[in-house]
């Protein structure tokens, strides 16, 4: 285990994970939204050689001592590469989330225009549940309602938060996912959702990034009310990655602009795991420098690098982000 992984309870009674965690959106699927994703799969995206190449990535993960993989319904083929891993590797003491609430449906079309559906309702759930507990079996610990927007009527839906208080009876832990510029509105009304008394959400996910920093506050409370957080997209999708002026500004200390990136999200007294979206062995590897740059980066001096942009402006330029 690499010496510098720090490890976070997520939220109170929670597990312990590592603060890096390994996220599957890239691995899953042939086409993503991440700068460069085609040239990382180099022409090889059919599902074996996806397989093969998730299965080197989750090695490596656990050898740079990732113990907390979130995948998701939606991500093509992500579960199943995640729970065939984890069963060759007869894995125990590490955490999985997966999360319900959008369908893929491009079907390994490179063509196709619609990727992926969004659909919260109670059948919805019930179906994805059974397909989850299918791949990834005893394995599942967390199971999020996938991207809530405002326009989502899943927290104000009784069927369905009965139907996930029942999970949660079971063992499995409860969460959330937010998406857009309204995410801290979001968050504060799933800090209000309470069923049979208890609240009902112990962790909740959202996109959190030196270029977008507008959940920040709401995420400190719910981190403050016991719920565990796990930061998403802290790379912007490959634009804190590489070359470019934003990313340029992030190098400091000889440090690679991604493990600066990834290390900033990691130093906020909130997060709880941020999660490397690395499609490669090596950009896992450039992610997990992030243990050693937080030892050796003044945080302030991070942010102080690289200007946020407004919200609205940055969730517009993702939406017209290509899949590739």
């Amino acid at each position: 285990m690499t010496p510098s992984m720090q490890q976070h309870t997520l939220g109170a009674a929670g597990p312990t994970v590592s603060m890096i965690g390994m996220g599957t959106a890239a691995l899953g699927r042939p086409l993503y939204i991440n700068d460069g994703h085609g040239e990382d799969l180099a022409g090889a995206a059919d599902p074996d050689s996806l397989g093969a190449r998730a299965g080197k990535v989750f090695d490596a993960a656990l050898a740079g001592g990732i113990t907390y993989f979130d995948t998701a319904r939606s991500y093509g083929l992500g579960e199943r590469f995640l729970g065939r891993w984890l069963n060759r590797r007869g894995r125990v003491g590490l955490t999985v989330g997966s999360k319900w609430g959008y369908t893929y449906v491009a079907d390994w079309d490179p063509d196709a225009t619609i990727h992926e559906v969004k659909d919260h309702s109670l059948s919805a759930l019930r179906r994805q549940l059974g397909e989850s507990r299918a791949e990834l079996g005893n394995h599942l610990g967390l199971y999020q309602i996938h991207s809530v927007t405002p326009d989502s009527p899943v927290l104000d839906d009784a069927a369905v938060t009965g139907a996930l208080n029942e999970l949660r009876a079971t063992g499995v832990r409860i969460g959330l996912t937010t998406s857009g510029p309204e995410q801290a509105n979001v968050i504060r009304r799933a800090l209000e959702l309470a069923v049979d008394g208890t609240l009902l959400f112990a962790t909740v996910q959202a996109t959190w990034n030196l270029l977008e920093r507008s959940a920040g506050p709401a995420l400190d409370e719910a981190h403050d009310a016991g719920l565990g957080v796990i930061v998403k997209e802290a790379l912007a999708n490959g634009r804190l990655a590489g070359s470019g002026d934003r990313a340029d500004a992030a190098h400091l200390g000889g440090w690679p602009p991604d493990a600066v990136a990834l290390a900033a999200a990691a130093s906020q007294p909130w997060a709880d795991v941020v999660l490397s979206g690395a499609a490669t062995v090596d950009q896992l590897r450039s992610n997990l420098q992030a243990c050693q740059v937080m030892s050796d980066l003044d945080p302030d001096s991070v942010l102080a690098a690289v200007a946020p942009i407004e919200s609205e402006r940055y969730w517009s330029e993702r939406s017209q982000r290509p899949w590739t």
